[in-house]
């Protein structure tokens, strides 16, 4: 399986960029994993806030393929431990998806269309964060899930 996470505008702080390479290099022992940053839409400014999620939609739909399982990170997902979490992983390894897609939005969430499109949601916590420090919380969670399917100390329980 591959685990790709689409992200919406580049990290523009070089610390969390550093972590957040860093996390992406240990994943990539155990996973084949990429990160795609969707660039910022031009002109937001003079976008109500359905254009801005509708023109992000579109461009996070243009990412994905038919065969594609679709997951949306968003407030209002699903909440896991992270045992839970990385049996959740273990679930989809074992189902034979080819690609599964993890999608952090814009500022304003997801258009109708992309979730419509979604196979599920996942909330990383009842708090709000920046949306370039979930990228890292992220694929931090997606390493440690990994480790704890592989019996590695990083998780203590």
């Amino acid at each position: 399986m591959n685990i790709k996470l689409l992200a919406i505008g580049k990290t523009d702080n070089k610390s969390l960029q550093a972590l957040i390479d860093d996390y992406t290099k240990r994943l990539s022992f155990y996973i084949k994993f990429d990160m795609e940053i969707i660039p910022d839409i031009k002109n937001a400014k003079n976008l109500s806030e359905n254009q801005q999620k509708e023109k992000e939609g579109e461009m996070i739909l243009s990412k994905i393929n038919t065969t594609d399982q679709l997951i949306l990170l968003d407030e209002n997902g699903k909440s896991f431990t992270s045992m839970g979490f990385s049996e959740e992983l273990q679930k989809k390894m074992n189902s034979g998806i080819k690609t599964l897609v993890f999608v952090i939005g814009g500022p304003y969430g997801f258009s109708e269309e992309v979730y419509k499109k979604a196979n599920g949601k996942i909330s990383l916590s009842e708090m709000t964060f920046s949306h370039q420090m979930i990228r890292l919380f992220f694929i931090e969670q997606l390493y440690r899930g990994f480790t704890i399917l592989k019996n590695e100390p990083y998780h203590h329980q």
